[in-house]
């Protein structure tokens, strides 16, 4: 992978991808608009996919930091995609700038690392953390 490599991701920002769709009791209450968390969701999947050749069977990226703004609302059915664009290594994390999109332009912005990881690994420690808490 080089610097300035990207990969993009999109997907219909449906009801299930609204604010709204988070609350969790009826005090919650969140606009009918793209979440952020689905924003970023989004970003994260274009980040992987920029790293997917450097993988090995049994190894996944991970998200291990992230930096965003959410800069505009996307209302119920409307085609969102986002781009990241690998920036660099620093040690064993890969920086990504990432950005998203709506039919009215960028909607978001931000910078994102990830790491390569061994999934058995990382699934045997986290079930080791919870067990001994």
């Amino acid at each position: 992978m080089e610097v300035g490599d990207f990969a993009e991701a999109e997907m219909i920002a449906g009801a299930q991808e609204m604010a709204k769709a988070l609350c969790l009791t009826p005090e919650d209450d969140f606009p009918d608009v793209w979440a952020t968390s689905r924003m970023i969701g989004l970003m994260e999947i274009a980040a992987a996919r920029c790293m997917k050749s450097l993988l090995e069977p049994g190894q996944l990226s991970v998200g291990v930091g992230i930096e965003i703004r959410h800069t505009a609302a996307t209302p119920v059915n409307n085609k969102v995609w986002a781009r990241a664009t690998f920036c660099g290594r620093e040690g064993k994390l890969y920086k990504f700038t990432i950005e998203a999109f709506d039919a009215g332009g960028k909607v978001g912005q931000g910078h994102h690392t990830r790491a390569v990881i061994v999934t058995e690994r990382l699934l045997a420690r986290a079930v080791a953390r919870i067990v001994i808490a």
